[in-house]
């Protein structure tokens, strides 16, 4: 009988206990990263696929919906996590998971931290300004106080962000 998944569909082919196995460690990867499940789960069964798959196959083999493959494919593209393949003879498009660390952790900066350090710099503007604009003197101290902890974060954050591309070969 076949295993039933989350959304109450019953895959053609059930991943086994090691491709479960996998999966697992990446879904739990993700959600540190602030990232849907299904992204976790289609990384995770590309990492462990030894042939490339099409978007049919995941949606069936994971039990999740083609909205959901779509989504999860296109942000793992954009992180550099995956890669289209040519398999001779099939129509569809087929994924690999590039299986590169200096590729993923420097795709994660490109497309997660990099914007929000840049985001942030904006907001932080707009705090002081907000800060200026306080009445209660002892209040706008501390404000300012911690306003300018931050702007160092930031500061610092965008000093290190090449660094850290650079070591990792990006």
């Amino acid at each position: 009988m076949p295993e039933i998944q989350q959304d109450g569909n019953a895959p053609s082919q059930v991943l086994s206990s090691l491709e479960r196995q996998v999966v697992d460690v990446f879904v739990d990867g993700v959600r540190v990263l602030g990232l849907p499940r299904s992204v976790g789960e289609i990384y995770g069964l590309l990492f462990i696929s030894r042939e490339p798959l099409a978007l049919d196959d995941l949606v069936q083999r994971l039990g999740i919906s083609k909205g959901s493959a779509s989504q999860g494919l296109r942000t793992l593209k954009g992180l550099g996590a995956v890669r289209d393949c040519e398999v001779p003879g099939a129509r569809r498009t087929h994924y690999k998971a590039a299986a590169d660390l200096k590729r993923l952790v420097g795709g994660f900066i490109r497309e997660q931290v990099r914007p929000h350090l840049e985001s942030g710099q904006l907001k932080v503007g707009r705090l002081q300004e907000a800060v200026a604009a306080e009445d209660d003197s002892q209040a706008r101290e501390f404000y300012d106080e911690r306003v300018d902890k931050l702007e160092g974060w930031m500061k610092k954050g965008r000093k290190v962000l090449p660094i850290l591309q650079k070591i990792l070969g990006e």
